[in-house]
C-alpha cells in the first residue's frame, strides 16, 4: 500500500513538473539565476555622475519643461533597513523619522536640485511617481507630482490581523522653477495594498499597481518566482476634489481597473494619452495597454499587445519619441526597458549596503506587428546599483556629426546615484 502511495505521489510531480516546466524555466532566465558578469564596466561612453541623488527608484522625463523628475530616498541608512517592496522591514522606527525628498535634474547641467516641502510634515519612504502637467495652467508652467509612500503601519502588533506597512499616495503641486513643492492631499485605501508606481491622467484621476499580494513570508517568494501566481492588480482611484481638507481615506472612489497580473509593477506613459505601459517585473515582460474611454469612474485597463522576449526583469518601462526622425524608416522611437539582472539576489542584498546588482536595459521597437529590441545598457554593478527607471533624451545629430545617440538616464532603488551615459539610437 504504501509503495502504490509513493508512486502516485512521485508520479503527480513528476507531471506537476512537466506542466509548470516552462514556467520554472523562464523564472530561471528572468531572475538570472545562472547569469554572471565578468569584472568591471560594461558600459562603451563615460558615465556621468548626479550627486545628491541617492536611492531614487523612479525617473520621469517632463517634456514641455525638459526636466527630469525623481524622489530619492536621500539617507543611504534607511532604504536597506525599511523598504517593504523588498520584503524589508527590519527598521519601522527609522522609516517613522525618514523624510525623502522630491528632486528636479536639469539633463543639460546634470545638477540635482530637492525640492522644499510646502504644507507637509511627515515620513516619506519614497518608491514610484508620476508627473503631469496642471491643465488649469499653461504646459510647462506647473505639475501635479503623484509619489507612493511606504509608511510603517502604526497599528501593526495591535491587531493580529495589520500588516506592516500601511502604504499610501501623496499629491503635490509645484510651480516650475520654484524651489519647493507643495503637498496637496494623501490616498489611502484598503485596495492600495503593495503600492509600486502610479499613472496619472488629470490630477483628480490616477492608478496605481499593487506589486504582490503577499507582502512577505514563503507565500511573497512564490509569487516572485512562479508566473502562475496572477494575483495583483491595479487600482483606478477618483479623487471627488483636490481639498487638503480632506482625510487621507474619504473624499475619493476605488476600483479595481485591471486584474490577474503577474507581479505587476512599473507603469509609464506611451504613445498617446490613454496608452499605458505595464511592466511585470519578475515575468520579464511589458504590456502595451489602453483606458477605456467614457468609463465614467471605472476606468478600465484592456492589454492591447504583449512583449515578452527581453528575458530579463523589466521594472518601470518608458517611451522615447524621436524627436528628429525625418522619416518613418528613420524614426528612432522605442520603448526604454530597464531591470535588474540577477534579480534573484535581491532577497539578500536588498539588506546589504555593500552589495551588488548588476544592471541590463533593454530597447524594444514595435511596428505594430512584430518587435525588435537589443540592449543598449549593461553594468556589473560598479558604475550603477539596480535599474529600476531610465529615460532616453535625443541629441541633435548636427552635434554627433550626424550619428543617432541619445543621453540615458538611469536610476535604481539601490543605486548610490543617477547616472547618465550616450547610447546609440
Amino acid at each position: 500500500m504504501r509503495s502504490i502511495l509513493f508512486s502516485a505521489i512521485a508520479a503527480f510531480i513528476a507531471y506537476s513538473l512537466y506542466l509548470q516546466g516552462p514556467l520554472i524555466q523562464r523564472a530561471i532566465v528572468v531572475l538570472g539565476i545562472f547569469r554572471r558578469y565578468p569584472e568591471g564596466a560594461l558600459v562603451k561612453e563615460a558615465v556621468t555622475v548626479i550627486p545628491d541623488t541617492t536611492h531614487c527608484e523612479d525617473l520621469h522625463h517632463h517634456a514641455p519643461s525638459g526636466l527630469l523628475y525623481t524622489a530619492c530616498e536621500d539617507d543611504p541608512t534607511v532604504r536597506f533597513k525599511w523598504f517593504p517592496p523588498l520584503a524589508n522591514f527590519d527598521a519601522p522606527q527609522l522609516a517613522r523619522h525618514s523624510r525623502g525628498s522630491i528632486h528636479v535634474i536639469d539633463p543639460k547641467t546634470f545638477k540635482s536640485e530637492r525640492l522644499m516641502f510646502e504644507n507637509w510634515e511627515g515620513p516619506f519612504i519614497t518608491h514610484g511617481i508620476d508627473v503631469i502637467d496642471d491643465p488649469e495652467l499653461p504646459q510647462g508652467k506647473a505639475v501635479y507630482v503623484f509619489a507612493v509612500n511606504h509608511l510603517p503601519n502604526p497599528n501593526y502588533g495591535k491587531r493580529g490581523n495589520e500588516e506592516r506597512a500601511r502604504s499610501q499616495i501623496e499629491i503635490f503641486h509645484h510651480t516650475i522653477g520654484s524651489t519647493s513643492i507643495r503637498h496637496v492631499r494623501s490616498v489611502w485605501h484598503p485596495l492600495i495594498r503593495t503600492p509600486n508606481d502610479i499613472f496619472a491622467i488629470s490630477p483628480t484621476s490616477f492608478y496605481v499597481t499593487n506589486d504582490h499580494f503577499n507582502r512577505e513570508h514563503l507565500a511573497r517568494i512564490l509569487e516572485d518566482v512562479w508566473y502562475g501566481a496572477k494575483w495583483t492588480d491595479t487600482i483606478h482611484i477618483k479623487l471627488d476634489s483636490l481639498s487638503s481638507s480632506e482625510d487621507s481615506a474619504t473624499g475619493f472612489t476605488a476600483s479595481v481597473a485591471l486584474d490577474k497580473m503577474h507581479n505587476n509593477n512599473g507603469l509609464g506613459h506611451g504613445r498617446s494619452e490613454r496608452e499605458v505601459l505595464i511592466g511585470q517585473a519578475s515575468s520579464g515582460i511589458m504590456h502595451i495597454a489602453e483606458i477605456s474611454e467614457g468609463s465614467g469612474g471605472a476606468g478600465n485597463i484592456t492589454i492591447k499587445h504583449t512583449f515578452d522576449t527581453f528575458q530579463s526583469v523589466i521594472d518601470n518601462p518608458s517611451y522615447f519619441a524621436d524627436p528628429f526622425a525625418k522619416s518613418p524608416a528613420d524614426d528612432r522611437s522605442g520603448f526604454v526597458l530597464p531591470g535588474v539582472s540577477q534579480g534573484a539576489n535581491l532577497a539578500a542584498t536588498c539588506h546589504d549596503p555593500e552589495g551588488i546588482d548588476p544592471v541590463i536595459v533593454g530597447f524594444a521597437k514595435f511596428d505594430g506587428k512584430t518587435w525588435d529590441s537589443r540592449v543598449i545598457f549593461e553594468d556589473d554593478g560598479s558604475r550603477i546599483r539596480s535599474a529600476s527607471a531610465a529615460v532616453l533624451l535625443a541629441i541633435d545629430p548636427s552635434q554627433e556629426n550626424g550619428a543617432r545617440k541619445a543621453w540615458l538616464f538611469v536610476t535604481g532603488f539601490a543605486s548610490q546615484n543617477i547616472i547618465s551615459t550616450k547610447v546609440d539610437l
